[in-house]
């Protein structure tokens, strides 16, 4: 079982990035799979999950209406829609499930991905 972040990188605030969790060794749509963010100095946060099955999503307050997290079932992936990138979303970027049968209340309990860095600054 391997996660695989990607997508990072460096833009100007107001501008947009698509981080991408590839799953290896098991289907997305079986497990609750979200992103947390460690940024300097700070603790790491839980961004956003979608659950398994019905797909339901959650987003902590501070990117509600500016992230949007998704499922490629085809593909494979997790993805997270990043818009209005603000100076305070710089962090490292993680991906993380639950186990299986769990829901998103414990995602990064489980199998966690390296992280990507997203830099936002003028």
């Amino acid at each position: 079982v391997q996660l695989q972040a990607s997508g990072g990188g460096s833009v100007q605030p107001g501008g947009s990035l698509t981080l991408s969790c590839a799953a290896s060794g098991f289907g997305v749509y079986r497990y609750a799979i979200g992103w947390f963010r460690q940024a300097p100095g700070k603790k790491r946060e839980k961004v956003s999950c979608i659950d398994s099955g019905d797909g339901a999503t959650s987003y902590r307050d501070s990117v509600k209406g500016r992230f949007t997290i998704t499922r490629d079932n085809a593909k494979n992936t997790v993805n997270l829609q990043m818009n209005n990138l603000k100076s305070e979303d710089t962090a490292v970027y993680y991906c993380a499930t639950a186990p299986f049968n769990f829901g998103c209340d414990y995602i990064g309990t489980d199998y966690w991905g390296k992280g990507t860095l997203v830099t936002v600054s003028s």
